[in-house]
Protein backbone atom coordinates (compact mmCIF):
# COMPACT_ATOMS: atom_id res chain seq x y z
CA UNK A 1 0.00 0.00 0.00
CA UNK A 2 2.68 2.53 1.01
CA UNK A 3 6.28 2.98 -0.13
CA UNK A 4 7.63 5.13 2.72
CA UNK A 5 6.13 4.95 6.21
CA UNK A 6 7.13 7.18 9.11
CA UNK A 7 6.62 5.93 12.68
CA UNK A 8 7.22 8.76 15.18
CA UNK A 9 8.28 7.33 18.54
CA UNK A 10 8.14 9.25 21.82
CA UNK A 11 10.60 7.37 24.01
CA UNK A 12 8.95 8.66 27.18
CA UNK A 13 5.38 7.70 26.23
CA UNK A 14 5.04 4.02 26.77
CA UNK A 15 3.78 0.86 25.25
CA UNK A 16 2.53 1.61 21.75
CA UNK A 17 5.83 1.37 19.86
CA UNK A 18 5.59 -2.32 19.00
CA UNK A 19 1.96 -1.95 17.93
CA UNK A 20 2.75 1.03 15.69
CA UNK A 21 5.69 -0.79 14.09
CA UNK A 22 3.55 -3.89 13.49
CA UNK A 23 0.89 -1.80 11.78
CA UNK A 24 3.55 -0.11 9.65
CA UNK A 25 4.82 -3.55 8.57
CA UNK A 26 1.26 -4.51 7.56
CA UNK A 27 0.71 -1.31 5.57
CA UNK A 28 3.94 -1.35 3.59
CA UNK A 29 4.43 -2.54 0.02
CA UNK A 30 7.20 -4.93 -0.95
CA UNK A 31 10.48 -3.05 -0.78
CA UNK A 32 8.95 -0.20 1.21
CA UNK A 33 10.93 1.79 3.75
CA UNK A 34 9.87 2.17 7.40
CA UNK A 35 11.49 4.98 9.39
CA UNK A 36 11.29 5.16 13.18
CA UNK A 37 11.69 8.83 14.09
CA UNK A 38 12.32 10.34 17.49
CA UNK A 39 12.32 14.11 17.93
CA UNK A 40 14.62 15.49 20.62
CA UNK A 41 13.19 18.77 21.84
CA UNK A 42 15.59 21.65 21.26
CA UNK A 43 17.04 23.24 24.38
CA UNK A 44 16.07 26.85 24.86
CA UNK A 45 19.05 29.23 24.76
CA UNK A 46 18.27 30.31 28.32
CA UNK A 47 18.66 26.75 29.60
CA UNK A 48 21.48 25.80 27.23
CA UNK A 49 23.81 28.48 28.61
CA UNK A 50 23.90 26.62 31.96
CA UNK A 51 24.63 23.20 30.48
CA UNK A 52 27.84 21.70 29.10
CA UNK A 53 28.52 22.69 25.51
CA UNK A 54 28.19 19.11 24.26
CA UNK A 55 24.81 18.53 25.99
CA UNK A 56 22.72 18.58 22.76
CA UNK A 57 24.96 15.92 21.21
CA UNK A 58 24.83 13.81 24.38
CA UNK A 59 21.02 14.03 24.34
CA UNK A 60 20.95 12.86 20.72
CA UNK A 61 23.33 9.96 21.45
CA UNK A 62 21.26 8.91 24.45
CA UNK A 63 18.06 9.07 22.38
CA UNK A 64 19.68 7.01 19.62
CA UNK A 65 20.64 4.32 22.13
CA UNK A 66 17.12 4.27 23.61
CA UNK A 67 15.50 4.18 20.18
CA UNK A 68 17.67 1.27 19.07
CA UNK A 69 16.72 -0.59 22.27
CA UNK A 70 13.04 0.26 21.77
CA UNK A 71 13.13 -1.14 18.23
CA UNK A 72 14.52 -4.37 19.67
CA UNK A 73 16.01 -5.61 16.44
CA UNK A 74 12.90 -5.14 14.32
CA UNK A 75 14.06 -5.73 10.78
CA UNK A 76 13.74 -3.31 7.89
CA UNK A 77 13.30 -0.23 10.10
CA UNK A 78 15.67 2.73 9.91
CA UNK A 79 16.07 4.72 13.13
CA UNK A 80 16.37 8.51 12.85
CA UNK A 81 16.90 11.17 15.51
CA UNK A 82 16.12 14.81 14.74
CA UNK A 83 15.94 17.96 16.86
CA UNK A 84 12.99 20.34 16.97
CA UNK A 85 9.39 20.72 18.09
CA UNK A 86 7.72 17.30 17.86
CA UNK A 87 4.55 18.11 15.90
CA UNK A 88 6.10 20.55 13.44
CA UNK A 89 9.27 18.47 12.95
CA UNK A 90 7.33 15.28 12.19
CA UNK A 91 5.29 17.07 9.51
CA UNK A 92 8.38 18.76 8.03
CA UNK A 93 10.26 15.44 7.96
CA UNK A 94 7.34 13.72 6.21
CA UNK A 95 7.16 16.41 3.56
CA UNK A 96 10.93 16.67 2.97
CA UNK A 97 11.35 12.89 2.67
CA UNK A 98 8.25 12.13 0.55
CA UNK A 99 6.60 10.01 3.24
CA UNK A 100 3.23 8.67 2.11
CA UNK A 101 1.94 7.40 5.47
CA UNK A 102 2.55 8.25 9.12
CA UNK A 103 1.71 5.65 11.79
CA UNK A 104 1.55 7.49 15.10
CA UNK A 105 0.60 6.32 18.59
CA UNK A 106 -1.78 8.39 20.68
CA UNK A 107 -3.09 8.27 24.20
CA UNK A 108 -6.78 8.65 24.93
CA UNK A 109 -7.63 12.34 24.66
CA UNK A 110 -8.27 14.22 27.86
CA UNK A 111 -9.40 17.70 28.72
CA UNK A 112 -5.82 19.02 28.47
CA UNK A 113 -5.76 18.03 24.78
CA UNK A 114 -8.61 20.37 23.97
CA UNK A 115 -6.57 23.32 25.20
CA UNK A 116 -3.00 22.31 24.37
CA UNK A 117 -3.37 19.65 21.68
CA UNK A 118 -1.32 16.48 21.51
CA UNK A 119 1.39 15.77 18.98
CA UNK A 120 -0.78 13.12 17.34
CA UNK A 121 -3.69 15.55 16.99
CA UNK A 122 -1.44 18.14 15.32
CA UNK A 123 -0.03 15.56 12.94
CA UNK A 124 -3.51 14.30 12.01
CA UNK A 125 -4.70 17.84 11.28
CA UNK A 126 -1.70 19.05 9.30
CA UNK A 127 0.19 16.09 7.83
CA UNK A 128 0.97 16.17 4.10
CA UNK A 129 0.06 12.46 3.76
CA UNK A 130 -2.15 9.69 5.14
CA UNK A 131 -2.04 9.19 8.91
CA UNK A 132 -2.89 6.03 10.85
CA UNK A 133 -3.43 6.59 14.60
CA UNK A 134 -2.73 3.73 17.02
CA UNK A 135 -4.39 3.64 20.43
Amino acid sequence: MYKKILVPIALDHGPHTAKALNIAQLLKDDGAEVIALHVVEALSPYVAQYLPEDQPERLRESAQTELNAELGGVGNVRAEIVTGHAGRTIMDYAQEHDVDCIVIASHRPGLQDYFLGSTAARVVRHAPCAVHVVR
